[in-house]
């Protein structure tokens, strides 16, 4: 399956891409923490005086590649993601937001200050409100919590997920982890992937740190271009999918 990786500013690749061509866009950009991140041998500088002067026209450019039932992606936290909903607003209009999707998890330190801040905010924008990638058969089943209630064959069925996802973040020691700060599990990036694209589309992803939406779409059997301009993370990506066998064209910007 067709995995392209490229190294450079993502805008300029953004905008050789033809328009109307990406079927699914999941990004994960920096979280504007204030700080380096770092893990192990890979990190990256995380903070902008203009965070959405730096993020919109990525976001333009988004909108411009996706097909007319595309969808995007965005996945932040609690310090910008509103004022990047508002920004998407603007650029794919009210009526193509879809879902704000909240992963939660329970890993890590504990504040002593304020509530622990342990979520993710995803937004989902549908290119053209009505019209989008949505396979309901797809999406992950879970038990009811009072089956006695429901009958035996939805019991057995469980029912579907909501916008709140519980999912753990990628263990420290975990088989999955590569090392890379930020890194995203896959199963939240495998949910994606398959409830929002067909087999033999096209995905894309231009923050794509880790590479593990690569390997999301690589599984399930979807083309994806993947786009870095961090030394660490093509590293990262590069050295996870000669591991996985997985043949990549490498192209250099």
């Amino acid at each position: 399956m067709q995995l392209d990786l490229y190294y450079g500013d993502n805008l300029p690749v953004l905008r050789s891409l033809e328009s109307g061509t990406v079927d699914l866009i999941y990004i994960d950009p920096p979280f504007n923490t204030g700080k380096v991140r770092t893990l192990h041998n890979a990190c990256y500088e995380d903070s902008y005086e203009d965070y959405l002067a730096f993020l919109t026209p990525r976001l333009q450019e988004a909108r411009r590649i996706l097909k007319d039932g595309g969808s995007l992606f965005v996945h932040l936290d609690f310090r910008e993601v509103h004022y990047v909903k508002v920004e998407l607003d603007k650029i794919f209009g009210r009526k193509s937001f879809v879902n704000e999707i909240i992963w939660a998890y329970d890993y890590g330190a504990r504040s002593k200050t304020r509530w622990s801040p342990k979520h993710d905010n995803i937004l989902w924008y549908a290119k053209s409100p009505g019209e989008y990638c949505f396979r309901y058969d797809e999406i992950d089943r879970i038990p009811y919590m009072a089956p006695s209630l429901v009958g035996p064959e939805k019991a057995a069925k469980g029912k579907t997920l909501t916008d709140c996802w519980w999912c753990t973040i990628v263990p420290t020691n975990g088989k999955e982890r590569v090392g890379y700060p930020t890194q995203k599990p896959l199963g939240i990036l495998e949910r994606i992937v398959r409830v929002h694209s067909n087999p033999g589309d096209l995905c894309l992803d231009f923050f794509a740190g880790s590479g593990s939406f690569g390997v999301a779409a690589h599984r399930l059997g979807r083309r994806c271009i993947l786009v870095d301009s961090n030394p660490d993370a093509i590293r990262v990506m590069q050295d996870r999918f000669r591991s996985l066998g997985y043949l990549v064209s490498n192209n250099f910007t």
